[in-house]
């Protein structure tokens, strides 16, 4: 329950601060008054969007500080789960500090918390109803969560949605798995194709070099075997043609040292690297030779060099620079085509998994389908008890059910129809319903929806917006019902609605030094009468509306009496 409420520098309001009881509670004053920035602030403290214009001019920055009382366990459990705790006598502050630049101050319970802690708090602690609730009315997307909340259907639509998100996660992975048939049959023939080719040209790291290598020895032969010659005989000299070697020039010079080494020991040295050479040019000539005798190359060789050498150039053009990278190309292609042909293995597993879920949520929809539609019966029929009340008893009110596919609401679409004459056929509310219509509907459905509900604190910002007479007098009633179990703020400029309350606040404004302020005075019985014979009449009060407002008064207190009776709920005792 909503107990204070304390406010510096909001819009026109300087300073308020504001106490509230159990029961209805009615705001009423002037347009332009100061009534919805009232609203405004209790908003803006429970989290929801504020611009930097809710600042008062002048000022550097605005504050709103809300105290509730008699927390009920879901709101200790939140407070516990946030990391808070209530303070000693068990109640619970919010406050928030908004800055002429924008910035956010968010507290609760004194502890630094972000607005997004204000909000989740904000949403258990008020309901607050006003234009929005028309719009959610004409948006027929939002039937659904209307009739799904007076069924207490949320938790086996969430057990259907957990279903439906696991579908959907499927449908993506197995679209990511679905190639085109034909493009994936034309994708297994070129891998095949590559695999294939690469594979039959048995490729060897290091082959290319080697063969060409081989290839220019080969082209070159002729002109070695030549030099490879003259070198032999230049080792080993030409015996027809009388012309000493290297070999037997040193052969003659080594034998001649070791004579000469025998009388002077000084030679010995000199003697044996020379003898050394002479042993290694007859070897190296013996190496040489060998040489020369192998030389004899096959000319198809030379063909089939050029041949092999012209196959691994080609494939390079196609899959590689060297046959390194070839052969590496050759294993992404081999595990391509096995990606390829384990993802058909994949898709028809996801698909089968697909399908089972699909089945499961169809089934957990349509257990989801069939509450919807005895929900909707009894939804209709308490309803139009509620509208019949509002005066409006011609008005046949009508859940549509229909059959869709699978959604994240599950197979079907709901919307309000309504016949406002006998006769018609039920048609969309959007089409048919006026400003006053939509109101009493929106009650009606909050009135409904109330016993369901576990906020305690209900704030309604002008719903008898274009209601008048007995209607608004009805509203009244409903609104004074719904506060045997909840306590209830409205907005309001209908004495007839004001009438029922258990507590009135009016908000005035003035201008002082040329600086417009807004304030709030709860008023007492006389006072009430005298705001009531207003709201009825304009400023020029008498005698006459005087009375019809204290007999106005009286009516309530009956109403009252009679909706502790119902509710078992004791009423406030009125000012």
């Amino acid at each position: 329950m909503l107990s204070e409420l304390y406010i510096e520098n909001v819009a026109v309001i300087e300073k308020a601060a504001v106490s509230f009881s159990h029961g209805m509670t009615v705001l009423t004053g002037e347009t332009g008054a100061g009534k919805s920035i009232l609203i405004d602030a209790i908003n803006a403290v429970l989290g929801g969007r504020t611009s930097k214009d809710l600042v008062r001019s002048g000022a550097e920055e605005c504050r709103v500080s809300a105290l509730f009382g008699e927390l009920t366990p879901e709101i200790q459990a939140l407070l516990e789960e946030m990391g808070f705790a209530p303070t000693e006598d068990g109640t619970l502050i919010l406050s928030r500090k908004l800055s002429a630049s924008g910035k956010n101050l968010c507290r609760i319970n004194g502890q630094p918390a972000s607005v997004t802690m204000l909000r989740q708090l904000g949403g258990a602690l008020v309901n607050i109803h006003g234009q929005h609730d028309s719009q959610a009315l004409l948006n027929e997307e939002q039937h659904i969560t209307f009739l799904d909340h007076f069924g207490e259907l949320t938790p086996m639509l969430e057990e259907y949605r957990l279903l439906h998100r696991d579908l959907v996660e499927l449908r993506h992975r197995l679209r990511d798995t679905m190639i085109d048939e034909m493009e994936k049959t034309r994708k297994i023939d070129l891998l095949e194709y590559q695999i294939a080719e690469i594979e039959s040209a048995r490729l060897n790291p290091g082959e290319e070099e080697e063969l060409t290598e081989r290839r220019d020895l080969i082209r070159n032969s002729a002109h070695i075997l030549q030099e490879m010659k003259t070198a032999l005989g230049a080792l080993e000299g030409e015996e027809d043609e009388g012309i000493e070697g290297a070999y037997g020039m040193l052969s003659l010079a080594s034998q001649a040292l070791v004579f000469a080494s025998g009388r002077y020991p000084s030679l010995a040295a000199l003697s044996d690297r020379v003898t050394e050479l002479m042993y290694a040019t007859e070897s190296s000539a013996e190496e040489l030779r060998l040489q020369v005798e192998s030389m004899d190359f096959d000319p198809e060789e030379l063909d089939q060099a050029e041949d092999r050498l012209e196959l691994i150039h080609n494939l390079e053009r196609k899959y590689g620079q060297t046959i390194e990278e070839m052969l590496d190309f050759l294993e992404r292609a081999k595990e391509e085509l096995s990606g390829i042909t384990a993802n058909d293995e994949l898709r028809m597993r996801l698909q089968e998994e697909y399908e089972a879920k699909k089945a499961l949520a169809f089934e957990k929809a349509q257990t989801l389908s069939d509450a919807r539609k005895e929900t909707a019966r009894r939804f209709e029929a308490e309803i139009q008890g509620q509208l019949a009340f509002l005066d409006m008893p011609h008005v046949r009110f009508v859940t549509d059910v229909q059959k869709t596919k699978l959604t994240v609401n599950g197979i079907d679409a709901i919307r309000f129809l309504i016949s406002t004459n006998p006769g018609e056929e039920p048609k969309p509310v959007s089409k048919i319903a006026s400003g006053g219509e939509l109101s009493r509907i929106i009650l009606a459905i909050k009135n409904v929806l109330s016993s369901r509900d576990s906020v305690d604190t209900m704030i309604f910002d002008e719903v008898d917006t274009g209601v008048s007479g007995s209607a608004a007098q009805k509203i009244g009633q409903k609104l004074k019902e719904l506060a045997g179990g909840k306590q209830v703020f409205s907005i309001t400029h209908l004495a007839q609605v004001a009438a029922m309350a258990d507590h009135h606040l009016l908000i005035t404004k003035e201008v002082e030094n040329g600086r417009t302020y807004t304030h709030v005075q709860e008023l007492v019985q006389e006072q009430r009468a005298e705001e009531l014979a207003r709201m009825i009449s304009g400023p020029n009060v008498t005698a006459l509306m005087l009375e019809n407002a204290r007999e106005m008064l009286a009516r309530g207190e009956t109403v009252g009496k009679r909706a502790e009776k119902t509710s078992g709920y004791k009423a406030p005792k009125q000012n």
